[in-house]
């Protein structure tokens, strides 16, 4: 429901290991908290949000796209896919200079004119391919995911640093 797929926590584990981060993080696609509550476990001060609440700890109910003034940090999610590009353009918009946007995302999202345009004009810093496959479970339900073969999908952490202009570095993770 509502393009909802929860992202298994070695996910962020992976990016961490290998990426620095300011110390406040938005998780604006939070759903049940599997993102988040790594990141709050690991120190760091999680703001939380999504379109609908879904029970995650202090989860305010807020329309990502619509957001209409900046936020002083970084911002890592797995947003639904239908809407991945708006929220890459909208979380470069609101960070300042230097700060980064992190995107669970599926390999694919390198595919297409538009996010090609889009590639050209904002380049992500790097890229993490993950080498092994990382579930995304529909509805949070990773046990049918799981009893149902695990996914078939690629995905990677599609990392911007907003100001970054240059070529962007693939490198790959687990």
């Amino acid at each position: 429901k509502n393009d909802y797929y929860a992202t298994d926590p070695k996910a962020i584990k992976l990016l961490i290991e290998k990426e620095s981060f300011s110390n406040n993080i938005w998780e604006c696609a939070v759903g049940e908290g599997h993102l988040a509550e790594y990141l709050i476990n690991d120190g760091y001060n999680v703001k939380c949000t999504d379109i609908v609440d879904r029970g995650f700890n202090n989860t305010e109910v807020l329309d990502f796209l619509t957001y209409n003034q900046t936020w002083n940090g970084d911002i890592i999610t797995n947003p639904p896919y239908r809407y991945a590009l708006d929220f890459v353009k909208k979380s470069i918009d609101i960070i300042p200079n230097g700060n980064k946007v992190a995107m669970f995302l599926k390999l694919t999202f390198l595919e297409g004119k538009t996010r090609r345009k889009f590639f050209d004009e904002y380049p992500p810093k790097i890229i993490y391919v993950c080498s092994g496959r990382i579930d995304c479970a529909k509805n949070g339900d990773f046990k049918a995911m799981k009893d149902g073969g695990g996914t078939a999908l690629a995905y990677a952490w599609y990392v911007w640093e907003k100001g970054f202009k240059g070529d962007s570095i693939v490198k790959w993770i687990n």
